[in-house]
């Protein structure tokens, strides 16, 4: 245990606070790396959580680690050792599209990108995160084990049985297969595929689980997720975060949050009031985090005890129905300058389809009491190419923010000042364990046609600034997000590539793009995600798409005594198999 020896310290942690240090004699010692750079992984608070647990463990040292600045083999932060000197490299990712920087960080160090090419002399490549619980297909040949679900209930039993295990990688894989909850060894497991190029099946070939469950806490009452490490240096600042729930109820078929981590969980009032004295010793911006932090009782109770402290509090997510006073009195406070709302489409009947859950009044209300309250600029989110999405529901995105710009003038009145509008436009990209993983992605040229519509509708309008985030992009996060294990070999020649899918795409003349992402596909079609059980059925999904392809609603999440979706049923909800 222990292979590294400690190198000269980056100088990135001479300005952190909160950096923990631990001697690696005798312990597993585990490089946690972030497959992109220090200033975008940093703050996220999945990361600093594993970086915690993991160092509360005796038997183990966790150092972190991030894609470099400049090419070459990436060192740890806290002692300057290279990745591939550690015991395990645990990879920790969020985005699919950090699937390049996971390649290029082991090609970098040394270390064979196939799992089937390395030896007793490599490290142990594991990865966890998001990403790889919604599907890991697309990169289950250069990762030796996923852990699926939550880090607080799977490191503690991986850590174990790591250190009960003195075999080969051969031997330690098969008994983490068998006795860890949750752990996915991709080599256990064969893919077929008919003659048409449709996955047929992935089965175990050995003693593995045909599914493997997702585990998660049940409860967070006694869990605190905050930032363990602050520094300057990150997209964040010295902002400390708080990670207030998990998951949303509110069930907009598009968001795979919204249904992996099902049900929602919200931590007590009395430990997140705990969470933010503790910030406040830290750093006076406290960040709460969640998919819907505006769900989470007893908020304004959090927004007076910061008042009384005199701390800014940000918020990750607001809903445009839930903006109390409270709230925007605290967004104001907090000098927050730009202020979000995110409709996702323009018409009621879109969002009827995606099961958003707000109306256009409530958008408008909440556009002008933001910037009634000195907010100056408002950002509104939307997508285009949602499932029944016609040209009429794309202009009913130009009528709405010509809407919001005419309440935004009055609530701007008398302040002498006029702020900006922003109208951010997204492709939709149909994700995995969604009811929305049956539908196609538009087409480059409809989309861009969509877009057209918003720009020319919004060009004349004073103090409205339209963007997008690039078509082709999102059209590579699609196929990665959606990809089988055919996706690897596609990888590998984007990495040699230096990340250019133009060419990839190019090289690759055999592939089609349009397969992944432009296919409806049926209903009855085995998908590359469907061996990781996630606690929803899939039935539930079938119902929520075609409830959706007739524009109907459902009711948000009870949270509790429910079995419409399956999150709640016992064997879901405990982590044994």
């Amino acid at each position: 245990m222990g292979r590294g020896k400690a190198g000269n310290h980056p100088q990135r942690a001479e300005s952190e606070t909160g950096i923990i240090r631990k001697d690696w004699k005798g312990k597993t010692s585990i490089a946690l790396v972030f497959p992109n750079y220090y200033a975008v992984g940093m703050p996220n608070l999945g990361f600093q959580s594993v970086y915690r647990l993991l160092n509360s463990m005796d038997s183990a040292v966790c150092e972190r680690a991030f894609l470099p600045e400049n090419p070459g083999p990436a060192a740890s932060v806290e002692s300057g050792s290279r990745i591939d000197q550690f015991d395990i490299i645990a990879f920790s990712i969020s985005f699919e599209n950090d699937y390049l920087n996971l390649l290029t960080l082991l090609k970098d160090s040394g270390i064979p990108l196939l799992s089937s090419q390395r030896n007793e002399a490599h490290p142990l490549v594991i990865a966890g995160g998001v990403a790889c619980f919604i599907n890991p297909e697309p990169i289950a040949h250069f990762v030796d084990c996923f852990l699926i679900g939550e880090a607080e209930c799977l490191l503690p039993r991986f850590i174990d049985c790591v250190e009960s295990c003195s075999d080969r990688r051969s031997a330690l894989l098969a008994k983490l297969a068998c006795a860890v909850p949750g752990v996915y060894i991709p080599s256990f497991y064969a893919d077929s595929y008919s003659s048409e190029g449709v996955l047929e099946s992935l089965t175990p070939v050995s003693n593995a689980p045909r599914k493997i469950t997702r585990v998660h806490v049940p409860h967070l009452g006694d869990m605190p997720t905050q930032s363990v490490v602050i520094t300057p240096h990150s997209s964040f600042g010295n902002t400390c975060l708080i990670e207030v729930s998990r998951g949303c109820a509110h069930g907009c078929r598009f968001c795979s949050a919204g249904f992996v981590y099902r049900p929602p969980r919200f931590r007590p009032l009395p430990l997140l009031q705990a969470c933010i004295r503790k910030g406040a010793e830290l750093s006076p911006k406290i960040g709460l985090v969640g998919a819907a932090v505006s769900d989470l009782p007893d908020l304004g109770i959090l927004c007076d005890q910061s008042r009384e402290m005199d701390v800014q509090l940000s918020f990750s997510s607001l809903r445009a129905d839930a903006l109390t006073p409270d709230l925007i009195s605290s967004l104001a406070q907090s000098r927050v300058k730009t202020a979000t709302i995110a409709p996702d489409a323009g018409s009621e009947r879109m969002r009827r389809v995606i099961n958003k859950g707000i109306t256009e009044s409530q958008i408008l209300t909440a556009a002008s009491e933001l910037v009634a309250a000195g907010i100056p600029n408002l950002k509104l989110y939307f997508m285009v190419g949602l499932p029944t999405e016609t040209l009429e529901d794309v202009e009913a995105v130009v009528t709405l923010c010509r809407k919001v710009k005419a309440v935004f003038l009055e609530s701007s009145r008398g302040k002498g000042h006029i702020g900006d509008m922003t109208v951010s436009v997204n492709a939709f990209i149909p994700k995995p364990a969604t009811p929305f993983q049956w539908a196609a992605m538009d087409a480059m040229p409809l989309l861009k046609k969509k877009l057209a519509i918003i720009i020319r509708g919004l060009k004349h309008v004073p103090n409205v600034r339209v963007e997008a985030n690039s078509f082709r992009h999102a059209a590579v996060q699609a196929f990665l997000s959606r990809g089988d294990r055919r996706a690897s070999d596609l990888l590998i020649r984007a990495v040699h590539n230096k990340g250019n899918w133009g060419k990839t795409f190019r090289e690759t003349p055999d592939f089609s793009l349009s397969f992944y992402i432009h296919r409806q596909r049926p209903l009855n079609e085995v998908m590359p995600w469907d061996h990781i059980d996630n606690g929803v059925k899939k039935s539930f999904l079938k119902k929520e798409y075609l409830k959706a392809l007739e524009a109907k609603t459902s009711p948000p999440c009870p949270m509790s005594g429910c079995r419409l979706c399956g999150a709640c049923d016992t064997e879901q909800v405990t982590d044994s198999r």
